[in-house]
């Protein structure tokens, strides 16, 4: 059962004085499905060289080196711990494509722990929310986008509009404020009344809409 799960820690615990190379072929020792083609491929293309110890590595590219063993492991199972820390913004975007890429090619169940919702939110299937320990929700990205809507306006239309309605959050700026509505279907009819613009909530603003006290 551990050959098919791998789990890409936020910690680096590998052996500092072990070079890249030499990770990738211990990989393998563990891991019989894991691809050292593959493992090769993308250290080339993220510029990882894999001559150098694991100590040298800045954190940027021990978050690379990490995800690659990840992805060319060949197991089914895989728990990313903050996969992107410390990555710029091409190289986060490179590993998404992977990620997406390799869920694509073969069945796997790939479990993303992060704080980067936003940034994520398009490649997800399903959203798990955990605020201090405790489940908040676990539902399809898609059905939890289309179980909300925001109404931005002037702020006292949008105090008549929310009205009875189950609001998770609300932001002003001067006279105009955003709401986040969730549950029930949108009134546009009202919302043409009072002049407001309906809208579909970001998944960011949701997560902090129900995490927040």
């Amino acid at each position: 059962m551990l050959s098919r799960v791998f789990y890409m820690t936020e910690t680096n615990l590998y052996p500092a004085s072990l070079r890249v190379r030499e990770a990738f072929h211990w990989t393998a020792q563990f891991y019989p499905g894991f691809q050292m083609s593959y493992a090769e491929e993308l250290a080339r293309r993220c510029e990882l060289d894999t001559r150098k110890r694991v100590k040298e590595l800045s954190t940027g590219y021990a978050s690379i080196f990490k995800a690659i063993l990840a992805l060319a492991s060949g197991a089914p199972i895989l728990l990313l711990d903050e996969p992107v820390l410390g990555l710029d913004a091409s190289h986060r975007e490179l590993l998404y494509r992977e990620i997406l890429a390799l869920y694509n090619e073969e069945l796997k169940l790939i479990l993303i722990s992060t704080h980067l919702i936003d940034e994520i939110a398009d490649i997800l299937e399903e959203v798990i929310i955990i605020d201090r320990g405790r489940l908040i929700l676990h539902r399809p990205v898609e059905e939890l986008l289309e179980s909300a809507h925001s109404v931005f306006g002037e702020a006292s239309r949008v105090d008549q509009y929310i009205q009875g309605k189950n609001c998770l959050s609300e932001e002003r700026l001067q006279n105009f404020k955003t709401a986040i509505v969730l549950g029930g279907a949108v009134d546009r009819a009202l919302a043409k009344s009072l002049d407001l613009e309906i809208g579909r909530p970001e998944l960011q603003k949701l997560f902090i809409a129900l995490t927040s006290s």
